[in-house]
């Protein structure tokens, strides 16, 4: 009787097996049979009622039995674990023949391109590059700049206000001052960086923009020649046919001062029915005049001995006049399918 029990479970145990293909089947497997409670650990408990020749000759073929299932549970673990380590290797073999991924290459914003070559025209006209605060005193930023406490530019609808004592630069014009603190004259620098404004976001403004300024003080210097370095730095810069215009304006720390105007990059000059230079044929480049008596005086030069001028300009007009651009929102606005187009790295 036991050993027809004995039998027929190898045969099924042969059976299970057969169809035990991954790691938990083959555990079920072995703790139905071998378990505490598994079929083969309850016939061995049978031992102790048989009679002892009964006993020997069934212990014999009992535990030959679960010699051989352990060996073949072993064995198909080992198969199982090669074909598992074959499958992963399948899957992440590498294929030297297939072309390899190209990694996207980094390119400079079109407004750090233009940024640099009108770095680059200037600084191969002398002129050295100057940094400041964007955080600034009200006095550098309004007073030092011949901009009184009741001036209209000072209003909190124009400027950003920290306190009463510091505001986010209006311009970079206080690099200006803080330069002719320092150094006597001859004087020619540019002041490249970001500015703030309460200005509207339309196609040509916005709250947060870059602005260049340059400036020179020595012996002797016009307003001609201002004019001619304008003109030939907007030539140099937007092409030599370009349409160039001054117009007689007013800020507080020049005299005279003048608007320079190019001709519309949108509508190519002719005004009608454009956005950008409002039909005007005009787009605003810059400002700029000679600088006051008033502001080299309160920066320790003698405005009897030495003249200068300066200027302050937005790179994001001359970017959106240099490549056509109808709206200066679109350098801010992160759109890589506009910005791919200029790939220059």
């Amino acid at each position: 009787m036991h050993d027809d029990d004995l039998m027929a479970l190898s045969k099924k145990f042969d059976a299970m097996l057969e169809v035990s293909d991954d790691p938990a089947a083959l555990e079920n497997l072995r703790l139905f049979l071998l378990g505490k409670k598994g079929e083969l650990t309850a016939l061995l408990k049978t031992l102790s009622a048989m009679e002892p020749d009964e006993r020997r000759a069934f212990g014999q073929k009992a535990n030959e039995f679960k010699n051989y299932a352990e060996n073949k549970l072993d064995e198909a673990r080992r198969q199982n674990d090669a074909k598992q380590i074959e499958n992963a290797l399948g899957l992440e073999k590498i294929d030297v023949t297939r072309p390899g991924r190209r990694r996207p290459v980094g390119r400079k914003h079109p407004l750090t391109q233009v940024l640099g070559e009108m770095k680059d025209l200037f600084v191969g006209m002398g002129f050295t590059i100057e940094e400041g605060p964007e955080i600034e005193k009200d006095y550098y930023n309004f007073e030092a700049l011949n901009i009184p406490a009741n001036h209209p530019v000072k209003d909190i609808q124009d400027t950003f206000y920290i306190d009463g004592q510091f505001v986010l630069r209006t311009h970079t014009s206080p690099v200006q001052v803080r330069v002719m603190e320092k150094r006597k004259p001859p004087i020619r620098i540019i002041a490249p960086g970001a500015v703030y404004r309460a200005d509207d976001w339309d196609a040509t403004h916005s709250p947060m923009f870059h602005q260049l300024e340059g400036m020179l003080i020595d012996k002797n210097i016009t307003f001609g020649d201002l004019k001619g370095m304008l003109i030939f730095f907007a030539k140099k810069l937007l092409g030599e046919d370009v349409g160039v215009r001054f117009r007689p304006s007013f800020f507080p720390f020049t005299e005279p001062s003048a608007e320079m105007d190019v001709a519309c990059y949108s509508c190519g000059g002719g005004g009608r029915g454009c956005r950008v230079c409002k039909e005007s044929g005009w787009v605003e480049l810059l400002g700029c005049g000679m600088i006051h008596p008033n502001v080299l005086s309160m920066s320790g030069i003698d405005p009897a001995e030495y003249t200068g001028w300066a200027f302050g300009m937005g790179p994001g007009r001359i970017t959106t006049a240099r490549f056509n651009i109808p709206d200066t929102r679109l350098l801010f606005e992160n759109d890589m399918q506009f910005l791919n187009q200029f790939n220059r790295p």
